[in-house]
């Protein structure tokens, strides 16, 4: 049996009003989603602990069988190991984007545009990055460059204990109640004032204004967290896996969960990513010696988080049928099952995420249940009255059949 966990990150939503009150699920046209639902097991999923934000990390632990709860530290410092960035133990990794803020002159008065300055490509961040790690690395603070607006900054003996805020949760309001709190916040926030100084006028940033593009104005620091370690996925679940995405997030709980990473060419963790390209590269892993494949697709959340009703539709669209297609086109030799979900909610009216339970689909070609003629949307799961509430414990249901 092979397994295959294919997550549209923040692909649920609300019923949106431009689209007659339905939601992005709803509207798509995703026959082989809807061909999973008619004939696998639906319901509701709780990825979410009370406890905890509902962020990408702990929602992606949650459906990698890990219980945030016990695991969680943080969300940069799960990227850091995508990146390469060994951490010690007094280290406090924070992620920094690369954002777009508005042109007052003070910068408290600034306002949210961009939190990803344009979607800025890689080369063009690392130089950005280059240019702000001359200025601000030290003995105690580190810049290290990642992929698009994503980066690292590696706080030795720092302080977890700060008040941050995602910059995709405050798109299009002002900064000032925003900023970084906390002991050890000043230098924080010395680091974003002083970086719109050095920004404002970067070769790179002069380019993207002149193509009409946004810039890259300001670092914004968030996600703080310490050094993480998971139990070995093999350990927890006897199977061998790869994990496949274009975000360093998921690259990097892959890593510590003893997965092997796969990057794709042309993976942008956008819309116009290189779907087809992430379902060959699944069926290579699992012809030659996988029995697991993690297969995450950023898009439905980047639509999300810019507000872009007409894209998230496109994305899911584009996930049916240029990946799951091909994908279960490719398996037909095989023995397989397969979860389908989101992590979590990235509802277009509120453009951040929220924590209601995913709906999932756990179809095994094996048992065919003909269902038919339901559809893959969060009414129909929910219609099902089938509820996890541990949403950690889905991956042992899917891969145990329990």
């Amino acid at each position: 049996m092979k397994y295959i966990v294919l997550l549209g990150d923040g692909m649920s939503d609300y019923p949106v009003p431009e689209l007659n009150n339905r939601t992005p699920l709803e509207v798509a046209s995703k026959p082989n989603m809807d061909y999973l639902a008619q004939n696998g097991e639906m319901g509701l999923a709780k990825t979410v602990p009370d406890q905890l934000d509902p962020g990408s990390d702990v929602a992606n632990l949650s459906v990698f069988g890990y219980d945030p709860v016990q695991y969680y530290t943080g969300r940069s410092p799960l990227e850091a190991v995508s990146m390469g960035i060994t951490l010690g133990d007094k280290d406090i990794a924070l992620r920094c984007n690369l954002v777009t803020l508005s042109d007052e002159e003070n910068y408290d008065d600034k306002t949210m545009v961009d939190y990803s300055s344009g979607e800025i490509t890689t080369p063009e961040a690392r130089e950005l990055l280059k240019a702000i790690a001359k200025e601000f690395n030290s003995d105690t603070f580190t810049f290290h460059p990642g992929i698009s607006y994503r980066h690292c900054l590696v706080w030795n003996n720092g302080n977890i204990n700060l008040d941050l805020t995602p910059p995709h949760d405050i798109s299009g309001k002002k900064i000032t109640d925003f900023l970084p709190k906390g002991n050890g916040s000043e230098a924080l926030f010395r680091f974003m004032k002083e970086s719109s100084k050095i920004l404002s006028n970067h070769p790179v940033n002069i380019n993207r204004v002149n193509k009409g593009l946004n810039p890259a104005t300001s670092i914004w620091l968030w996600g703080q967290g310490s050094k993480p370690s998971l139990k070995s996925f093999y350990k927890k679940f006897q199977l061998t896996g790869s994990v496949i995405s274009a975000v360093d997030l998921i690259h990097g709980i892959g890593i510590l969960a003893g997965l092997k990473t796969v990057h794709v060419d042309g993976a942008t963790g956008n819309l116009h990513t290189n779907y087809q390209g992430k379902a060959q590269a699944a069926l290579n892993e699992l012809q030659s010696d996988k029995d697991f494949v993690y297969i995450h697709v950023e898009a439905p959340d980047e639509c999300g988080h810019q507000g872009l009703i007409e894209g998230k539709v496109k994305s899911i669209e584009k996930i049916d049928s240029e990946l799951l297609a091909p994908l279960m086109q490719g398996l037909s030799n095989y023995d397989y099952s397969i979860l389908l979900l989101p992590d979590h909610p990235t509802p277009l009216s509120i453009k951040t995420h929220s924590r209601e339970p995913v709906p999932y689909v756990i179809y095994r070609s094996t048992e065919m249940k003909n269902n038919s003629p339901r559809s893959y949307t969060e009414k129909n799961a929910a219609s099902t009255n089938v509820f996890i509430d541990q949403g950690h414990t889905l991956m042992e249901r899917f891969i145990k059949n329990i």
